[in-house]
């Protein structure tokens, strides 16, 4: 069965000095700030569309890998996955990288970066996000 996510957004005023919103409808879990600064320059408290993309993707990732995991007959300790967008003024998101370290007992190196590799292609958001070059870091810890 098919689930829709929504979330919701709300601009006042040209991109460099305007300022808006952004709201997340389906879970009801917060509305956030957004700012050309906080896109292009520092945070300072506002968010922007690449760390929209940064918390959906390492979400995602997660999910998938730990689904391969299991999947493959382990079962998964912790997996922390961290995303980096990153945003070029005039040309947009130029790449993603994700840095996973994950704790899962009897898996092999070889097979940990299988499955990590196969994760990094295969969540729905890498897929959704293919135009965009994503590296991976997979770290297995001890």
């Amino acid at each position: 069965m098919a689930t829709t996510r929504t979330a919701h957004t709300v601009w006042n005023g040209n991109l460099i000095e305007g300022a808006g919103n952004t709201s997340l409808d389906s879970s009801g879990l917060g509305t956030f700030d957004v700012t050309w600064k906080a896109r292009a320059e520092s945070a300072e408290g506002k968010t922007s569309p690449e760390e929209l993309i940064a918390a959906a993707h390492s979400a995602c990732f997660s999910m998938a890998f730990s689904n391969g995991v299991a999947g493959a007959g382990f079962t998964p300790e912790e997996v922390n996955t961290k995303a980096d967008v990153t945003f070029q003024p005039g040309e947009g998101i130029t790449g993603i990288h994700l840095t996973l370290v994950a704790k899962i007992a009897g898996v092999t190196e070889e097979e940990f970066q299988s499955l990590a590799d196969d994760a990094k292609v295969n969540c729905p958001v890498s897929a959704a996000l293919k135009a965009t070059p994503i590296t991976l870091d997979a770290t297995l810890a001890s």
